[in-house]
């Protein structure tokens, strides 16, 4: 995989099932604590932040506009918890500033309910990952129709990718990615 023109560090041995992946910022300063506040502390008015963070970033409005976002889902308890799942409500920021025909269909879901992945290295986060996807019940897939995976971090691709290979085993041809930060 390529970021910009080099490769990606992030994505050192990953062998990705996704094609192109693209974010809209660093993890870092005002945006770390803006996906922190977003993702644990219920700060759902920080989604006008995003969106402002989306339509500056029109490389990544780019990649998405015209796809059928996909969100990267939260295992039923954890959505219950929190009350909302952060990924989806991104990927209707970013289908509604794209514009368009870019829609967002919620076809994963979280079967295994697994540990958070912030404290584990590269290889904890994929040995944690397995399994822990699955085709959403009423899903129905176009296999030409291009995908994009949405979610809050790219830190290692190790999630993304987990839902990508589910989404190739299931006959699909195109995944990508996009994420409001990588780092």
């Amino acid at each position: 995989m390529v970021e910009g023109e080099r490769e990606c560090p992030r994505c050192v041995g990953l062998e990705p099932a996704f094609g192109e992946a693209r974010t809209a910022s660093l993890f870092s300063g005002p945006v770390r604590s803006l996906v922190i506040g977003l993702k644990y502390h219920h700060d759902l008015h920080l989604l006008a932040d995003c969106a402002a963070l989306f339509r500056g970033a029109s490389h990544l409005l780019d990649h998405v506009r015209g796809a059928r976002l996909v969100p990267v889902p939260l295992h039923a308890r954890k959505r219950r918890e929190r009350g909302y799942n952060q990924s989806e409500l991104l990927a209707i920021e970013l289908a509604r500033v794209a514009g368009g025909e870019t829609t967002v269909e919620s076809l994963l879901t979280r079967r295994i309910d697994t540990s958070t992945q912030t404290a584990f290295d590269r290889e904890r986060r994929r040995a944690n990952l397995k399994n822990a996807f699955a085709l959403a019940p009423a899903a129905t897939l176009a296999s030409r129709v291009r995908y994009v995976l949405v979610d809050d971090v790219f830190t290692t691709g190790s999630t993304v990718n987990a839902c990508a290979r589910v989404l190739r085993d299931a006959g699909v041809v195109r995944v990508d990615v996009a994420t409001l930060a990588h780092g």
